[in-house]
């Protein structure tokens, strides 16, 4: 049996998934993030693909889904909120634990890999995949292949500034990276809070955000992710209110929720190798 294994390094959990070649899940596993100690995180995405392999008795394909992305200039983590990650060899570290290549990608791209692949946007050939949690954060897939981008910074929309500010915007809000009037300072999670629950605002800003990743990337699908995509009002009326600010006489781009919902991020880390097995 052909096999992926995906890994989901997050700050709290890492989760391991296994899928057959169909995309079948045969596999699943979590434990807690050693916090704070890069080697026993190691050690412990070490373990639970070994576990895996142990009790399917074949070797796999490993892909993980990690916080921030590696540079390009050094191959090291840089932007990672787990900061034991920052500035270490990750790749090199886990290829050294489990003797074979690892592919890795920041945890947004992982969703929208995933939901590409065999979710929501099954069958597009531009899927954007948007995270709207305690972040906002987006990935571009393209004929089914992560698009990283020449500074690994490709989908990273939240912090772009936000579109159009209205006079109920300002002042602008400052945002962690520094600046102020990030898309992300006005549509995470506890942005959202902060605004008392407004939702009529939320989707005017959402909308507005949106329309701009349609006029560059113009996708044929984009899938929701995150905890605000599980308010359903979103779907029904977004699709209407960016439509005044799309550069086109129609809008056929269609907004989505996905299917694979908390599972997108682990399964597309699987997906990383989402070529064929027999490239391995």
């Amino acid at each position: 049996m052909a096999l992926r294994i995906g890994i989901d390094l997050g700050g709290t959990k890492i989760e391991c998934v296994a899928l057959d070649q169909a995309g079948v899940e045969v596999f699943r596993n979590r434990v807690p993030t050693p916090k704070g100690d890069y080697e026993a995180t190691v050690e412990v995405v070490k373990s639970l693909c070994l576990q895996a392999e142990e009790r399917l008795k074949t070797r796999a394909t490993v892909g993980v889904g990690m916080p921030g992305a590696l540079s390009l200039a050094t191959g090291l983590v840089k932007n990672a909120n787990s900061t034991c990650l920052i500035g270490r060899d990750l790749k090199g570290d886990l290829e050294r634990a489990l003797g074979r290549e690892v592919r890795l990608a920041n945890d947004a791209n992982c969703f929208a890999l995933s939901e590409a692949v065999d979710g929501a946007g099954k069958g597009a050939r531009v899927v954007f995949g948007v995270i709207l949690g305690t972040g906002v954060g987006g990935g571009i897939v393209v004929g089914g292949e992560v698009l990283t981008g020449a500074n690994a910074i490709a989908g990273e929309w939240g912090h772009n500034p936000l579109p159009l500010p209205q006079a109920e915007d300002l002042p602008l809000p400052a945002c962690y990276c520094g600046r102020k009037g990030c898309i992300e300072s006005y549509l995470s999670g506890p942005a959202l809070e902060r605004d008392g629950g407004n939702l009529d605002r939320y989707e005017e800003r959402l909308a507005r955000s949106l329309a701009g990743v349609i006029n560059i990337l113009d996708p044929e699908v984009i899938v929701l992710g995150g905890g605000i995509s599980n308010i359903a009002r979103l779907y029904a009326n977004i699709p209407g209110r960016w439509r005044p600010y799309v550069f086109s006489d129609r809008v056929a781009t269609k907004l989505l929720p996905p299917v694979h919902g908390d599972a997108s991020g682990v399964r597309g880390a699987a997906w990383l190798w989402n070529r064929s097995i027999a490239e391995t």
